[in-house]
């Protein structure tokens, strides 16, 4: 038997279920369906091989195989295609749509992920071969914590400060505590308002959080994973029964009012906190002092 079969298959093996573990589902269900996941999982494993096959090749001076991991990098970049063109097809389709800051952050994260794989799995081939099983099981633990936490990422729990607020009408102007939303003119608009509706101020931590919370995107996505966890009380055709997000000026709070199918304020909060500060989102001003003269 060829002296790299053990190594290769450990790596495959391991690359396959690193993959699996970072196509877990949460609260914004994406990938819903069996056959987005096993397109998915199709793709981990050819990255798993493409980065196990890449040291026996090198050992075996088949250096014509390594070439083989660039071509993987043009082909996952497609990978990102296709997950910015299903989401976008599918959001045209939401009551409350992700928008596209949030679609390029989840199609960047199925392309890097897939990358992720290739090194791990290159990593612990590495150690089974020229140390041994031994070493190639603590890489894999360590390769699996990496992984968390490059899954983790930052939340709008930890830049921000997350309460409850009340919803108010002057004349037909809703406000969430002191931040205008919108003018509701009808009164049974207004009732259903007070009655369904939920609202919350997101206070940011620092100065350089306001424009991260002030991006179009930012809210749009809290808006979706709200609306997706607790439902919304609207159908196409009723604009007043949008949630919406408004900024406050002066301080850049932001007030989200959102209508759902179920008021449970835990949740709403939890998911709050969960919601993904995205990439494109950050933004971290920073000023110099002038000296003084």
């Amino acid at each position: 038997m060829n002296e790299y079969i053990p190594a290769i298959i450990y790596g495959v093996l391991f690359g396959t279920a690193l993959r699996l573990f970072m196509l877990r589902i949460d609260y914004r269900q994406y990938p819903t369906y069996l056959h987005g996941r096993i397109i998915h999982l199709s793709l981990g494993f050819i990255a798993a091989s493409l980065g196990t096959l890449a040291i026996p090749s090198v050992m075996e001076e088949q250096y014509t195989a390594v070439t083989f991991l660039t071509i993987a990098a043009s082909q996952f970049r497609e990978v990102r295609n296709m997950e910015r063109n299903t989401l976008n097809e599918m959001d045209a389709f939401e009551l409350v749509p992700r928008g596209n800051t949030y679609i390029e952050g989840i199609a960047i994260a199925f392309e890097s992920r897939n990358y992720l794989v290739i090194a791990s799995s290159l990593l612990v081939t590495s150690f089974y071969v020229f140390i041994g099983w031994y070493a190639a099981v603590i890489v894999s633990i360590i390769c699996i914590i990496g992984a968390q936490v490059l899954m983790s990422g930052s939340s709008l729990g930890k830049i921000t400060e997350i309460e409850r607020a009340e919803l108010t009408f002057k004349g037909a102007g809703l406000y969430v505590d002191s931040i205008y939303i919108m003018n509701i003119g009808l009164p049974e608009r207004q009732k259903e308002i007070l009655e369904y509706g939920m609202g919350f101020i997101v206070t940011p931590k620092s100065f350089s959080v306001r424009s991260t919370i002030a991006n179009l995107g930012q809210r749009q996505a809290i808006l979706h994973d709200l609306s997706v966890t607790l439902g919304v009380f609207r159908d196409s055709g009723t604009p007043a029964l949008v949630p919406l997000i408004k900024r406050d000026l002066n301080d850049g709070r932001i007030g989200v009012f959102i209508l759902p199918q179920e008021k449970n304020l835990d949740t709403a909060l939890s998911v709050l906190a969960k919601v993904p500060v995205l990439e494109h989102a950050v933004q971290k001003p920073h000023f110099k002092k002038e000296a003084s003269s």
